[in-house]
């Protein structure tokens, strides 16, 4: 049985700046990493490339993971990949104090999409990351909808 949602990932340019991002600002911390050197057959048969040489950390805030991979390959993709198109559109984060949340990342190269939006008890804002990835910024009454409490 499917017991829910372990990590989502990302893959970045720059790992130490996205590690400064999501752990220095946003608060994550690292609960593993490791580097994976070219030539690894199972795991170029498990990503489904050619070299699948990368580093990785593993961070970790509440009970959410976001997995940071930095391949040797990396490519640069559309850096404003619309949330319409179909796949993985962006990440939600929580937060219990949305209009702080907000101005610091905003301060710290996050580019939102607008102000605030919503009423008491759900709000939330869209915007991208300093690398491009859509994030949500969202404040949510735990006994909601949603069934989730924070």
């Amino acid at each position: 049985m499917i017991l829910g949602l372990h990590h989502a990932a990302i893959t970045v340019a720059n790992l130490e700046d996205a590690l400064a991002f999501y752990c220095d600002i946003i608060g994550f911390e690292i609960v593993m990493e490791a580097e994976l050197p070219p030539g690894i057959d199972m795991m170029n048969e498990a990503m489904d490339l050619a070299d699948a040489s990368f580093k990785v950390r593993m961070i970790k805030k509440g009970n959410s993971c976001i997995e940071l991979f930095e391949f040797n390959t990396s490519q640069t993709g559309k850096l404003k990949r619309p949330v319409n198109r179909q796949g993985i559109t962006h990440i939600a984060l929580t937060s219990d104090n949305i209009s702080a949340d907000y101005e610091r990342l905003a301060s710290n190269g996050v580019t939102f999409n607008s102000t605030i939006v919503g009423v008491s008890p759900s709000r939330f804002v869209y915007g991208r990351d300093p690398f491009g990835n859509v994030i949500e910024l969202l404040e949510h009454d735990g006994e909601g909808a949603t069934g989730l409490s924070y």
